[in-house]
């Protein structure tokens, strides 16, 4: 039974890391019936297997999850973010079982209720009159896919990693040899009978080094199989949406190199949203779309996997590291000026150094970047960083496959023979061949391929030989090569030998240092031959070999579509304080504010902000309370800003094209489904409108006011700042400069003015509440209606 235990906990611990990745990728798009087939599969099998080692625990978790993934393919139940919140926290209540069934060899006693009862989101199927009642559990009849799970569960055995390392071994000495063997035989003029029986043999040996290959070759997609869980829990987390993306899942390594590498790439994912990617509120600030996107890749050059980290995040800002390190003791500030940028990113993988502003459960205790580059380069690998400031950061994990076999395309090129993964080629072509054409452009060489253009390298110059004097031009080929991450060219060789199966080993560490190659192999002729690294030519060559521009015609749809997308109008979706979902046009939006509750405050019964140095209104009734912080939409019409309060951004989609206008003028201007979901677009007219009164005009276009007769300060102290609240700028007569638009003159009685006003138009603001006769222009100094309506006369108003 402990064989058995130990088999069961092998393949349950497999198929629950495949099933929170599947169940999150299910999540994002629950029409999606294969992938609710496999994750139902996935449950069913443990069930099976469980209730055939007594796990009564991990049997009921599995059958509760199991029925509830049924009534979703019955159609009984909808799938929503309820049932996969459930259905994972079922796959972690049995991950934690498995690792105390590995340590204790029995399942520990517990309730798993309140996990089961987190299923219970959706009402279950209505009993119908003529369904049969449903058996006991104890005596329910097993089905035949129930026993055929189990009986499954006896057809694998547990090999050890030595052992299988020892048959590795053993069968790349066969392979070496079969292949010296051909060529002896090739040599030697054998009879067809001897190659008959050769080639059998052949064919053997290559099902067998293509089985034990497999023994220790796992896909990396198992790799990537925790990602998205770990992804979609953090940045719920931290209130971040992201889009997980991976590509390369195909390519396979080694098993023991997978687990080395799985912890560095789960870190750097876990930093890449917790500081690489920016908080909703400043994404939007920066432009960006609202969903952060990480995509991990990964692909295979020559004997190296390379698996690529990418965010369209914030990146990393050398400048920003040396102060950091400078702060930390870690570098001096001597030191720092010498440093050149890409030593100031390198900065990261100082021992104790730490971006995060603070310490968290998730990242900035000084403990990461640098046993990320540790470990990995403890088995052979290289971590790289490519950065963007402002607009993402790249990390690159480059692992060597110790020792593989591959399939290769022998080619010539200046009088040698070079090895290139098969994997890599796409097309291999004369460069007579009618449908190539090669032009030369800007000191480079173009092939175009029906009517596809591609950046063209001769091996020879990027080798820095010279051609072979035996080289035939009619001979030369194309290989299209193409090495992954969007990127292909055209190699141009002597000529092409043959593919054939080829051991990968290590070349020498200078010959390595190049770049330019990727290991070194012994195919059947006995003469050893280098690998190139086709990621590693591109690089050497310096071209931009983007796969991006090649053809017109998806070229001018690229253009056409980034057209429609510009001309498209953006809308801001946002979640009031009450819950509810309203949106505005992005295009009226200068940034979102986040201001502490105290900085909102009542004035003269309306609402208005402290931001800074300035003072906004806010369009609310009253100040919002409740809340440690408040976030703010600032409207802006060019002139002007209003602060509008809001809980939270939630996203920015495109406008629809039809919008159900409300019937009468006010806060809302209309109706929109989006999503499927009606939400009602605020009207940024009426909101300036209703501020129209207290706007403040911007410093330097307000009409200036010129004060006369201040004799006792009154002017100074009770009508400037009536006038600059109106929107005035006020000037004393003993200031110089500018010329003013309008005199006010103080006077006792109204009657004249005794100070030179030249053109200027002039208001007279008299002492006395009653004037001294009906022909009495002036206006009474406490007659604010008044005053602001000569002005209005006068000079125009300083609002708009």
């Amino acid at each position: 039974m402990d064989d058995l235990l130990n088999d069961f906990l092998a393949e349950t611990s497999e198929i629950l890391a495949d099933a929170g990745g599947a169940l999150v990728v299910w999540e994002a798009d629950p029409a999606d019936r294969a992938q609710l087939d496999s994750i139902f599969r996935m449950m069913h099998t443990i069930k099976g297997s469980s209730g055939f080692l007594a796990l009564p625990r991990v049997t009921a978790l599995s059958h509760a999850a199991e029925e509830a993934l049924d009534q979703v393919r019955r159609g009984h139940r909808a799938p929503d973010a309820a049932l996969v919140t459930g259905v994972l926290a079922i796959v972690d209540r049995l991950s934690m079982l498995c690792e105390r069934l590995a340590s204790e060899g029995a399942e520990p006693a517990g309730e798993d209720g309140d996990v089961i009862a987190g299923l219970s989101g959706a009402a279950p199927q209505a009993a119908t009159a003529d369904a049969a009642p449903a058996a006991p559990a104890a005596i329910r009849m097993r089905r035949d896919d129930d026993i055929i799970t189990e009986l499954q569960g006896w057809r694998s055995i547990r090999v050890p990693l030595p052992l299988l390392d020892s048959v590795m071994t053993g069968v790349t000495d066969i392979v070496l040899a079969r292949n010296e063997f051909a060529r002896m035989l090739r040599e030697s003029g054998a009879d067809a009978a001897l190659i008959g029986a050769f080639d059998r043999l052949s064919d053997s040996i290559a099902g067998m080094r293509q089985s034990v290959s497999q023994m220790r070759m796992q896909r990396i997609d198992k790799l990537f199989a925790p990602l998205p869980r770990i992804v979609r829990d953090l940045a719920q987390e931290l209130g971040k949406k992201v889009h997980f993306d991976t590509s390369g899942g195909e390519v396979e390594l080694d098993r023991e190199m997978m687990e080395n590498i799985r912890d560095p790439l789960i870190h750097i994912v876990r930093n890449a949203i917790d500081h690489g990617i920016e908080a909703l509120d400043e994404r939007v600030a920066a432009g960006k779309d609202i969903t952060a996107t990480i995509r991990v890749s990964a692909r295979q050059s020559g004997n190296q996997i390379e698996i690529e980290v990418r965010d369209d995040g914030r990146g990393l800002s050398p400048d920003a590291l040396v102060a950091k390190a400078i702060a930390n003791r870690l570098l001096s500030a001597a030191d720092a000026r010498t440093l050149t940028p890409a030593e100031k990113l390198e900065l990261i993988f100082r021992p104790g150094f730490s971006t995060a502003a603070q310490i968290t459960e998730i990242s900035g205790r000084g403990v990461g970047m640098d046993i990320v580059k540790a470990n990995v380069e403890k088995i052979g690998g290289l971590v790289e960083l490519r950065n963007e400031e402002g607009r993402g950061l790249s990390v690159l994990l480059r692992v060597p496959m110790t020792l593989t076999i591959i399939s290769g395309l022998m080619v010539r090129a200046a009088g040698q023979y070079f090895a290139i993964p098969r994997g890599s080629v796409r097309e291999i072509l004369l460069e007579t061949n009618d449908s190539v054409r090669i032009e030369r452009l800007g000191g480079g060489e173009i092939a175009t391929v029906r009517g596809e253009q591609f950046p063209l390298l001769r091996l020879e110059d990027v080798l820095a030989r010279q051609r072979g004097d035996d080289d035939d031009v009619d001979d030369r080929a194309l290989v299209i090569i193409r090495p992954g991450q969007g990127q292909s060219y055209a190699l141009s060789v002597a000529a092409i030998h043959d593919h054939e199966e080829l051991v990968i080993k290590p070349a020498a560490p200078m010959i390595m240092a190049t770049g330019l190659y990727a290991g070194t192999t012994l195919p059947d002729n006995g003469r050893p031959v280098l690998l190139l690294d086709v990621q590693g030519l591109l690089a050497a060559s310096g071209v931009d070999a983007g796969e991006a521009g090649r053809s017109q015609d998806r070229a001018d749809e690229r253009e056409a579509q980034a057209e429609r997308a510009r001309n498209a109008t953006q809308l801001l979706l946002f979640r009031e304080a009450d819950g509810r979902t309203r949106g505005v046009r992005l295009s009226v939006i200068e940034r979102v504010e986040e201001v502490p509750q105290s900085a909102l405050f009542e004035s003269g019964g309306a609402v208005r902000v402290q931001v800074g140095d300035e003072i906004f209104p806010v369009h609310a009734a009253t100040v919002p309370a409740g809340e440690a912080a408040v976030k703010l939409l600032r409207l802006y019409d060019g002139d002007t800003v209003i602060c509008y309060p809001i809980a939270a951004v939630i996203d920015i989609v495109r406008l629809p094209d039809v919008v159900e206008p409300a019937s009468a003028p006010g806060l809302i201007a209309g109706v929109v489904l989006v999503g499927g979901e009606p939400v009602e677009l605020i009207d940024p007219f009426w909101i300036m409108e209703c501020h129209a009164g207290g706007r403040t005009a911007v410093a330097g276009r307000a009409p200036l006011c010129r004060l006369a007769g201040d004799t006792d300060g009154w002017g100074e102290n009770f009508l400037a700042p009536l006038l600059r609240g109106a929107g005035y700028r006020v000037a004393t007569a003993a200031d110089a400069g500018e010329e003013a638009d309008v005199m006010l003159c103080l006077t006792e009685s109204g009657q004249g003015c005794g100070h030179d006003a030249g053109d200027l138009p002039v208001i007279c603001l008299r002492s006395a509440a009653v004037s001294a006769s009906p022909e009495d222009a002036s206006v009474y100094r406490y007659d604010r209606a008044g005053l602001l309506a000569a002005l209005l006369r006068k000079v125009g108003g300083a609002r708009s």
